[in-house]
């Protein structure tokens, strides 16, 4: 990849990583639609780090008062009496599921999606995804109550929207839509949902982060490859970090109608270049 390329997909992955449109779809469709190699090992570090780095900075007070509690709390042997250590529990509990799932399933997921020889049936599958979990991110918005705050998140909802989160691990999908939509049937309110979703993030992109930069560490980062990598860490950061706070706003004050409509769009448009030949 060159720098250009680099910072796009860097900015590409900035906003689709937490709004609820699939990164993942972005990411693969993007470099398709343009004729450009794929991203490589090289550029998931640097996105992987860029979209971390972001959610750890804005949420920079909680995560602090949780790294604080849970220490506190387990040396004292009520690790659930403090508000923050329960939920850095419940974090870490809802994070097992796709742990699990990316260590069993990650590199055929990533051989199915990531390869020529699947495009086409990829691609298909990305467009379906897009098209169902936007239709079903809006019905539960319609149809369900949402109420309940951020204090009252439960160790069933960590672990449900840690489900949700495994699942997501198929792109078109939407880690961000996947969470928030299961936030919402469970009864949170939508920005308590995605609030909660960019944190049980953190460990899973943290971890995606570690396994892939020990691998890029191994192989080493060509002297070619160095401003890229820097340039795409930059993007996604930024963009992630605005992302975030726009997200957060809107929810508090809009529907998901906007997002249902792109997603919707996106994979009837992906299906008929599918249909046509040109994809």
């Amino acid at each position: 990849m060159d720098t250009i390329e680099s910072i796009i997909l860097g900015i590409v992955q900035g906003i689709t990583e937490f709004l609820p449109v699939s990164s993942s779809a972005h990411i693969i469709v993007v470099p398709w639609l343009f004729g450009w190699s794929e991203p490589g090992l090289t550029f998931s570090v640097a996105v992987h780090m860029g979209t971390l780095l972001a959610v750890l900075l804005f949420f920079r007070s909680d995560i602090l008062a949780m790294a604080l509690a849970l220490p506190k709390g387990i040396a004292a042997g009520t690790p659930l009496a403090d508000p923050m250590s329960r939920m850095a529990l419940i974090i870490l509990a809802g994070s097992i599921p796709a742990g699990i799932i990316g260590l069993t399933l990650g590199d055929q997921i990533e051989g199915a999606f990531h390869t020529t020889e699947n495009g086409s049936l990829a691609l298909v599958v990305i467009a379906i995804m897009l098209i169902l979990v936007g239709l079903l991110m809006l019905i539960v918005e319609r149809k369900l109550p949402q109420h309940r705050e951020f204090e009252r998140i439960s160790w069933r909802d960590g672990i449900v929207i840690g489900l949700a989160q495994a699942i997501a691990l198929i792109p078109g999908t939407s880690r961000s839509g996947a969470t928030i939509t299961a936030g919402m049937i469970l009864g949170l309110r939508k920005e308590v949902a995605a609030r909660f979703s960019f944190l049980l993030g953190v460990p899973a992109v943290a971890g995606a982060g570690l396994m892939e930069g020990i691998a890029l560490a191994e192989r080493g980062l060509p002297a070619d490859e160095r401003i890229p990598f820097v340039a795409g860490a930059l993007a996604s950061v930024i963009v992630g970090y605005i992302s975030i706070a726009f997200l957060l706003k809107f929810l508090q004050t809009n529907s998901v109608l906007v997002f249902t409509i792109y997603r919707c769009g996106l994979g009837v448009l992906l299906l008929a270049l599918v249909a046509g030949g040109w994809l």
